[in-house]
């Protein structure tokens, strides 16, 4: 019952994530503040894929105004029926929320893979990814970050946003996913309770016609 009461509870906290996703996101593309090193491309290639800002963000935000339009009381009636209306509502819904699901889902990914392939920075050997062949090992391995002489703190620019990113979209995933379950728990109930009237008044038709027969033969 409190996820279907708190259905969209869950739509609008999807609105700040995607908000903070997109911040976050343009962060990534000035380390200390700078932009000459966007200006010269010298940035991991993950960051040009654009995920915090179209994805967990701007696609995030625009599913989240959709879901807050179709929860609200105002919306259009597609059906003559209201129980008809809300499950058709329900199932956008849930359609909505699975792409939801598909865009936080694919962002966390890209994100946890930057994190893992680590900055693109200068070093003695010149620009490279070099801790790419750790495999994430270079997270704890403190003393091997001052291998990146440029950007300045560049190790920790990254791995500070990168993990604020994995954690704002690994919310907005969970969020849908409950979502997703909110519709379909209201969508099944909505759909069963029909089901009984529509056999409940079967029956008493049943009844009636019984009755009538009875009726009739008995006046024949």
């Amino acid at each position: 019952m409190a996820l279907e009461t708190c259905g969209s509870c869950l739509s609008c906290l999807l609105i700040p994530l995607a908000l903070w996703s997109i911040v976050v996101n343009i962060l990534l593309y000035f380390p200390n503040g700078k932009a000459s090193h966007a200006a010269s491309y010298q940035l991991p290639n993950y960051v040009w894929y654009f995920e915090g800002i179209c994805f967990s963000g701007v696609m995030i935000l625009l599913l989240a105004v959709i879901l807050i339009t179709l929860e609200c009381s105002m919306f259009y009636r597609c059906c003559q029926s209201e129980s008809c209306n809300k499950t058709y509502r329900s199932f956008i819904s849930i359609v909505l929320a699975l792409l939801g699901v598909a865009f936080s889902g694919y962002s966390c990914i890209i994100f946890t893979l930057g994190l893992i392939q680590g900055p693109f920075c200068n070093s003695s050997g010149g620009w490279d990814y070099i801790f790419k062949d750790t495999a994430g090992g270079y997270l704890t391995d403190y003393p091997a970050w001052s291998r990146c002489t440029e950007p300045v703190n560049i190790v920790e620019w990254n791995i500070i946003l990168l993990s604020i990113l994995i954690a704002l979209s690994g919310l907005q995933l969970i969020i849908c996913f409950l979502k997703v379950a909110a519709e379909l728990k209201r969508t099944l109930c909505g759909t069963y309770s029909v089901f009984v009237q529509v056999t409940k008044y079967l029956r008493s038709f049943h009844q009636h016609l019984q009755v009538s027969l009875a009726s009739a033969i008995c006046l024949s």
